[in-house]
């Protein structure tokens, strides 16, 4: 790729994750808000969380085999854009839980797969610049940034239904720009059996194992975290300002990403970022001042910025060139579908019970084995080799 075109690929990616974040910016911090103000319970919000990454854990590999097997990843990525966006609509008709459910499995069959595409978008264009990756995520942390502090405003302004509104023009646009995604670059097609084959190394298997109880640790956070605040007495313009915090938190990591992987390996990077949510989710669990809330926010640019990067770099360089997109879902599926699944369904049942606090604490467990069970592995790789 020519070095104008590789710029311009760049930007409109750049784009791509300016617009996705700034839809997840409305969506992470306040659709749960939305459905605890229409009634819903904790286990009945826990569920309506899980489904949407249920099917972030299954349907991304559906769809990037097919895109990796007839080289259509840029046609499906536009075809799941506009049908989600279609879908959301549904959800300005209807406050029954069982109907929202509904809307929740479509929506999430066709909107589950985006990410993981970018992110082989991302690794396509990026070439033998893959540390630079940040340089083009960070405009999602910017736009999630922006996002979630004016929603907060605009919920205190008018209602929590603005929410619903919020998200359908966010990927509506998203739909629209679509069709400006460069073509993949892969030369040779590839089969299901030849993803699967790298998945008997052991070395990725820990990875999944250790990332997927990462996300479950995640789950009180994005499931709770906003409901926990506002238990505890916050607005929403505080609610939306903690959620910028933690996304300012990760944008040096995302800007530095080249900086950092140039001094620190990859797995040294994942170790780091385990522990660091243990300490976070711990100590969350007892914060209770503004302070307090506001400096564990900070610990976001380890228990998402560096983990993430790392993730992506780490499944890149496992996975052969004609299998990058299957790569980036099973990722994807293992950690943000069935991780986060399993996270909400657990926080979810026990939010009533325990409390969010509570939940804080499983969460810190779950992510202390997640660095006991990567660091143990890594030694044992060093003493064979």
């Amino acid at each position: 790729m020519k070095k104008e075109g590789k710029n311009s690929a760049k930007t409109i990616l750049s784009l791509q994750y300016f617009i996705y974040f700034g839809v997840l910016g409305v969506y992470l911090p306040y659709f749960n808000l939305y459905c605890y103000h229409l009634g819903f319970s904790g286990f009945e919000i826990g569920i309506l969380s899980s489904i949407k990454t249920v099917t972030i854990a299954t349907f991304p590999l559906m769809w990037s085999v097919i895109a990796d097997r007839f080289q259509i990843r840029r046609l499906i990525y536009i075809l799941c854009n506009v049908i989600s966006t279609a879908v959301w609509a549904f959800y300005f008709i209807t406050v029954d839980f069982r109907l929202m459910l509904v809307v929740g499995i479509v929506y999430g069959i066709f909107h589950a797969p985006l990410i993981s595409f970018l992110e082989a978008f991302a690794m396509d264009v990026l070439g033998k610049e893959k540390k630079k990756y940040g340089h083009i995520r960070v405009w999602g942390s910017i736009n999630f940034i922006i996002i979630v502090m004016a929603a907060g405003w605009l919920i205190d302004l008018f209602s929590v239904r603005i929410i619903l509104f919020l998200i359908f023009v966010g990927s509506l646009l998203l739909a629209l720009l679509s069709v400006k995604v460069p073509k993949a670059v892969i030369k040779e097609k590839s089969s299901f059996k030849e993803g699967l084959r790298i998945f008997s190394e052991k070395r990725l298997v820990v990875f999944l194992i250790s990332a997927f109880l990462m996300l479950v640790s995640h789950g009180a956070y994005y499931g709770f975290f906003s409901i926990h605040l506002e238990r505890l007495g916050f607005g929403n313009a505080f609610i939306g300002f903690a959620w910028a915090l933690a996304s300012i938190s990760e944008i040096l990591v995302m800007i530095k990403s080249d900086s950092i992987f140039r001094r620190f390996s990859i797995g040294k990077v994942l170790a780091f970022s385990f522990a660091v949510a243990a300490v976070r989710w711990f100590l969350l669990a007892f914060a209770e001042t503004r302070f307090a809330i506001l400096l564990l926010q900070l610990l976001h640019a380890a228990t998402y910025g560096s983990f993430h990067i790392a993730s992506v770099l780490y499944i890149d360089r496992l996975m052969p060139g004609k299998a990058k997109t299957f790569g980036q879902a099973v990722n994807n599926s293992v950690t943000y579908g069935l991780g986060i699944s399993v996270g909400f369904l657990v926080t979810g049942y026990f939010f009533e019970k325990i409390g969010s606090p509570g939940l804080f604490v499983i969460s810190g467990f779950a992510a202390f084995f997640a660095w006991l069970l990567f660091i143990l592995f890594s030694q044992r790789l060093r003493r064979a080799r």
